[in-house]
């Protein structure tokens, strides 16, 4: 499956270029703030403002470097999958990192929804093609997602279940980095609400079972 994602599709030197901007602007940041906070002896600005950038940065180096690995698998530009782990195989809409190089900035809120709902989609049904010819185990699939509403996931198959704690910090940890995405995600400026973010879970069998359903469904938003 060729990736149409505009990261990848550069050459590796443009990749690495890339990274260096982005590392040395977060740098001239840091330094920024050092400066200003030494100047007038206040330091909170600092503090916050460290892992605000290292979440809004982190996406660009771990997520290609994860690719390559192995430990995180693009099924679509705007859907991944971890290599499953003890029965468990966790799924991600885009990052932040690829909302960047995917989302054409012509397209209003409307247009990015679908866009990114086609590509949920379609990410689905290679995931479950890919494990059925891997003849996987009858794996738990499990997301979160601010995207995806119960009434949809539950035609697909999936459940809501409870976000544990972890998540919940990590969400919570991530909030500058999922306002950005969700403003790119939605055209325009908007504050996600973390009360409305769930986690969607199912049965490998469950799916499989779907995927023509679920295939069909993408093809009438692709092509609508």
């Amino acid at each position: 499956m060729e990736l149409e994602h505009g990261f990848y599709l550069k050459s590796k030197k443009e990749q690495i270029w890339i990274q260096v901007r982005i590392g040395f602007i977060a740098l001239l940041i840091f330094l920024l703030v050092f400066l200003i906070c030494w100047g007038i002896g206040f330091f909170l600005p600092l503090i916050l403002g460290i892992p605000i950038t290292l979440s809004l940065v982190a996406p660009f180096f771990d997520v290609p470097s994860l690719k390559k690995s192995g430990d995180l698998i693009y099924y679509s530009p705007l859907f991944l999958a971890e290599k499953p782990k003890n029965g468990n195989i966790n799924v991600h809409g885009g990052t932040l990192f690829d909302y960047v190089f995917v989302i054409d900035r012509s397209l209003n809120g409307r247009e990015r929804s679908k866009l990114i709902m086609v590509q949920y989609l379609e990410g689905l049904v290679n995931l479950i093609d890919h494990l059925q010819k891997d003849n996987s185990e009858n794996l738990t699939i499990r997301g979160t997602s601010y995207i995806l509403n119960k009434r949809t996931a539950s035609k697909i198959g999936f459940q809501v279940v409870q976000t544990d704690f972890l998540q919940k910090v990590i969400l919570l940890y991530n909030y500058f980095n999922l306002l950005c995405a969700n403003s790119l995600a939605k055209g325009k400026l908007t504050f996600p609400k973390l009360g409305e973010i769930q986690t969607f879970e199912t049965r490998l069998d469950e799916l499989m079972e779907r995927r023509d359903f679920i295939n069909s469904l993408h093809i009438r938003l692709k092509q609508g």
